[in-house]
């Protein structure tokens, strides 16, 4: 889906192929599990891979990621694809859940509380633990948005944060030092912020930009390539990748890049922030 910002740049965002390959097609691909990383190439999510949830009509998902041992820690991941007429009015069912939602396709109908929103590609919302809300495809086309979960941290002396919807669209990318705007993100959640546990931004490398050093830290990361292409550093392996792909990266994982082709290389990027390393009690995660 394509659309343009504030400053006429026109964004991109890549979905699911879907549909069913046929039988003359190769089984060789790039698709990736280890210890340290999951890599996911678009040309997985198929048909056969989605699933359905409990009280959501009209819906089909990719699980992109999911606690288990092993594999993420502190949060899912999920692809919607919601057909007209279709969604929920009790999406969340877990207490203590706390979710971003990223529109690629389409408009979706987002309820908070008593407030209406329409999202179209490049809206953003965050659904803070306890929120009331529901969504719903009142389009006459398919509707297609990221959604990331996780249980929210509660801190003695520390309010939860505040539902808010934003876009791309409208917040402007913040560059990284020294690199003049080739390197920057979209930060939706202030980092100074300490009442959200959760980062979801937009990680943009402009053509032939790098990330100049291998990244090892605390993090866990979950990526979805929005657009363009480049070389990901995952551990000890160069991997190419493309709109469409997703990476789990745990905790400490090495990583670096390099952006490639003709357009930006932007990815959506989950990270976990702001809170102590629990060593148990009432600190561990639950």
């Amino acid at each position: 889906m394509a659309t343009d910002d504030s400053s006429g740049v026109t964004r991109h965002y890549a979905g699911p192929i879907a549909g069913h390959p046929g039988q003359d097609q190769l089984l060789t691909g790039r698709a990736a599990f280890t210890e340290a990383y999951a890599f996911i190439p678009r040309t997985t999510m198929r048909d056969i891979v989605t699933s359905a949830l409990p009280f959501w009509n009209g819906t089909r998902l990719w699980i992109l990621a999911r606690p288990m041992s092993g594999f993420a820690e502190t949060f899912s991941h999920y692809i919607m694809e919601v057909a007209p007429g279709g969604g929920s009015d009790r999406p969340e069912p877990e207490d203590g859940a706390e979710g971003v939602l990223f529109v690629t396709e389409g408009q979706l109908a987002l309820t908070i509380g008593d407030t209406d929103h329409v999202l179209a590609p490049g809206g953003y919302a965050y659904l803070p633990p306890g929120c009331a809300w529901k969504v719903n495809n009142t389009s006459d086309l398919a509707t297609r948005f990221h959604w990331i979960r996780k249980l929210y941290i509660p801190v003695p002396g520390l309010d939860e944060p505040d539902p808010f919807v934003s876009s791309d669209l409208e917040v402007a990318p913040v560059s990284m030092p020294g690199v003049d705007g080739r390197w920057s993100t979209t930060r939706f959640v202030s980092p100074e912020d300490m009442r959200h546990d959760m980062h979801v931004n937009i990680v943009t490398l402009l053509p032939g930009a790098v990330i100049p050093f291998a990244e090892t830290h605390v993090m866990e990361h979950g990526l979805y390539v929005l657009e363009g292409k480049g070389v990901y550093r995952l551990n000890q392996d160069w991997v190419e990748v493309e709109a469409g792909d997703y990476m789990w990266l745990r905790a400490f994982c090495p990583q670096a890049c390099y952006a490639g082709g003709p357009e930006p290389f932007r990815y959506l990027l989950y990270k976990d922030v702001n809170r102590h390393a629990a060593l148990g009690g009432p600190w561990a995660r639950r």
